[in-house]
């Protein structure tokens, strides 16, 4: 019988093909390069930029500082809890779907789980 992984265990940690700065307010921004046939002929006929810039919110931003290689979804979701309190609720659902679409669009992985 396969045994059920448990997403609090994952441990994300961001992608190393982007880089990424914080700015003074602490908002972090993504950088990332566009590449590929498809890419290259956007940037050529509709003059689409080469490097794109994606600024998380204040909620993201302090999630995407957390993820170090070594803190699990799970440690994760009590650091938001005591910065943001109640104002974060529901933690637990908003940090995994937010997860899913970060690794759907591959600003992020998974090392291991715990």
């Amino acid at each position: 019988m396969k045994k059920k992984k448990n997403y609090m265990d994952f441990i994300p940690c961001c992608n190393p093909l982007y880089t990424w700065d914080e700015n003074q307010e602490g908002i972090v921004t993504v950088h990332v390069v566009n590449k590929g046939f498809y890419n290259r002929l956007a940037q050529i006929l509709l003059k689409k930029p080469r490097l794109s810039h994606i600024s998380l919110d204040g909620y993201g931003s302090f999630v995407w500082k957390q993820m170090d290689g070594k803190r699990s979804v799970y440690d994760i979701s009590l650091l938001i809890k005591d910065k943001f309190g109640k104002e974060a609720e529901p933690v637990v659902q908003r940090l995994v779907q937010y997860f899913r679409i970060l690794y759907q669009n591959q600003f992020i992985g998974y090392v291991k789980e715990k």
